[in-house]
């Protein structure tokens, strides 16, 4: 289902691309570059080669060859306030267009978009909303709506798995990252509502570059908690690293359910080892393209940003083959 619902999403693409094509000028329509000439400043949130990040730049690099704009690419290893640091510079850089990650949250964000509105450069976020920050000074979402995704993830994990009162949950969240926490949270709270006792365990930017990190935080809150049943983790990296993790506890496939958001060529070796039995797919390579899309549609033709939620339901023990094929070729 995956696959088909990726496939008509391409499908709709290609046919707004070949209406717009009938009102571009005519040196446009030469070789379909219709976003040629506007500079865009693209935050691709992790580091170069970054499981999660490396499919958000392979998605944002295809936008750049179908579109023709010049996009620079910004890498930040998921670090908060090198990233407010980095939109500062890119704002003085004076670009047509930036988008950005949230992760920084409204109150750090909002008045450097404030800065970005008076230059007249043009927004858009990825990843993490902003809300407060688009209400005052515009631009678009392209990203899983957070909350709901977090509490779904929470909710269905009870409904395969059975869990309940009795059952002890250890939960990744960013507690130091307000508006990125909510996701996690919200799965927390959801497993909290079916009974289930939770342990939150902080989760770090620096996690996200190095999973190992997590190693010493999560063996010591899995020898501690009772009737551990259920792991949940932050993201593709941790969530990748999941078999080197048991390992280390001593957990065999299946002992513990882990589960999580993201896919990626490690949690697809990971399903298929027995190791992960659920994830949220909350698709990065879109989150690469729609920004740049959005920016060069308002930057063109002065089309309203897009907003689109990315989330694409859950994929688990019985149908990750059918996503297998993408993920491996990192589109997933």
């Amino acid at each position: 289902m995956f696959r088909n619902s990726f496939r008509l999403f391409l499908s709709i693409l290609l046919v707004l691309a070949l209406s717009s094509a009938l009102i571009m000028p005519a040196a446009a329509q030469d070789d379909g570059k219709w976003c040629t000439g506007q500079t865009i400043r693209f935050f691709v949130g992790g580091a170069e080669g970054d499981a999660f990040g490396s499919i958000v730049l392979r998605g944002a690099q295809a936008a750049e060859a179908d579109l023709g704009a010049t996009v620079e690419y910004v890498f930040s290893g998921w670090d908060v306030e090198r990233m407010i640091q980095q939109l500062r510079e890119a704002i003085a850089a004076e670009p047509d267009g930036i988008a950005t990650m949230g992760h920084p949250g409204n109150e750090a964000i909002m008045p450097l978009a404030e800065e970005a509105a008076a230059a007249g450069i043009t927004m858009m976020y990825q990843n993490v909303d902003v809300p407060d920050v688009r209400a005052r000074f515009g631009g678009g979402y392209i990203g899983a709506q957070l909350v709901s995704q977090g509490r779904a993830l929470g909710e269905e994990v009870v409904r395969q798995y059975g869990l309940g009162a009795g059952d002890t949950a250890l939960v990744f969240v960013p507690l130091g990252q307000p508006g990125r926490d909510l996701r996690e949270g919200s799965t927390a709270d959801a497993l909290e509502a079916a009974g289930v006792t939770v342990v939150r365990l902080d989760s770090p930017p620096e996690y996200a570059s190095d999973p190992n990190l997590a190693l010493p935080a999560l063996t010591a809150a899995a020898l501690n908690a009772e009737n551990l049943r259920l792991i949940v983790y932050p993201g593709g990296q941790l969530l990748g690293a999941v078999p080197v993790y048991m390992d280390a506890l001593g957990f065999a496939p299946g002992d513990i359910v882990n589960i999580g958001f993201d896919t990626s060529p490690a949690i697809m070796e990971a399903f298929q080892s027995g190791y992960v039995q659920l994830t949220s797919d909350q698709q990065p390579f879109l989150q690469g393209y729609l920004p740049i899309l959005s920016l060069c549609g308002t930057l063109t033709y002065g089309f309203g940003a897009l907003n689109v939620d990315t989330g694409a339901g859950f994929v688990d023990t019985t149908n990750y083959a059918s996503v297998a094929e993408q993920a491996i070729a990192g589109y997933r």
